[in-house]
């Protein structure tokens, strides 16, 4: 059976709205962390995916060490300067390919140091996967929550070390990574996250064992969700059960919002992909930055 996290994914990747009559080309697929598009992510967009220059940045792959692992990640700053407000930047399903590095970019270009782990590395490469189902199953599912927890606990000492503040850490992520967002806005030293359609509830299990709905009580940092109202994969009244968890819980989780757009559905910031939004990705984007600005991450 399919995790959510994978059925979404997949369902993204079904024909939709998209521009030129639909026409597609090939685009580079990925060869190295942060290089070309995960190969499973197929059908890819070229007339719409974003491609956010490096001029003006340090940019590319770096790693750093956690309990003995070393963890790929890729990095994207203002070149020379130190002292940034820091954001952590989760993966979809699809690992650290081309669109989760230029989302890094792209906060760079906002004044951030934008750090991407490759969290799963430890269970294969997800660049090597040309579907999307064999590669939820033999890596994605095998992933546990205590082992991202500690990778991005690792990821925010590296980025503190090299030019981040301390005092200064956000986190956003897609699909599964925004699941991860609302799980390390309840573990991590972070003062705002932004959920991008990540799955709020589940089944429990030992790799799993709470879920964003478990953890809405005690959140440390409050979460903008980001939800599209078609998202099949992410029923709306999913959404109603934690905002009632956030309700009861702490000032932190009592200050966690959501936006739910109308007719978009999963992934759609995804601009490499048919399932893409333009309308909700810009006015999801633009909320983003202001939800780090007003919680202090800038």
């Amino acid at each position: 059976m399919l995790s959510d996290d994978h059925r979404q994914d997949t369902e993204a990747l079904l024909p939709g709205r998209t521009t030129e009559a639909g026409a597609t080309r090939r685009l580079a697929l990925q060869t190295a962390i942060g290089l070309g598009y995960a190969a499973a992510a197929t059908p890819l967009m070229a007339q719409t995916a974003i491609a956010t220059p490096s001029d003006g940045l340090t940019a590319g792959e770096i790693s750093f060490t956690v309990g003995g692992f070393k963890v790929p990640a890729y990095r994207a700053a203002p070149a020379g300067k130190t002292g940034l407000p820091v954001v952590l930047v989760i993966q979809e399903i699809f690992g650290v390919h081309e669109y989760i590095a230029d989302t890094c970019r792209r906060f760079a270009k906002a004044g951030y140091l934008a750090i991407a782990p490759e969290l799963y590395a430890r269970q294969g490469d997800a660049s090597k996967y040309t579907e999307a189902a064999k590669l939820m199953a033999e890596i994605v599912s095998k992933v546990p929550d205590a082992q991202v927890m500690a990778d991005l606990d690792g990821a925010v000492a590296w980025a503190t070390a090299n030019g981040g503040d301390a005092a200064r850490i956000g986190i956003t992520g897609f699909c599964w990574g925004g699941r991860v967002t609302w799980l390390y806005a309840a573990h991590g030293p972070v003062k705002a996250g932004v959920a991008w359609y990540g799955r709020l509830v589940g089944q429990a299990s030992d790799l799993t064992p709470k879920h964003p709905v478990d953890i809405a009580p005690i959140l440390k940092a409050p979460v903008l969700g980001l939800y599209g109202e078609k998202d099949t994969g992410i029923p709306l009244d999913t959404i109603d059960k934690m905002k009632t968890a956030l309700a009861g819980g702490t000032a932190a989780a009592k200050a966690s919002e959501f936006v739910v757009y109308p007719d978009a559905p999963h992934a759609f910031h995804a601009d490499y992909r048919p399932s893409y939004r333009k309308e909700a990705a810009d006015d999801g984007w633009k909320r983003a930055l202001a939800w780090f600005k007003a919680n202090g991450v800038v």
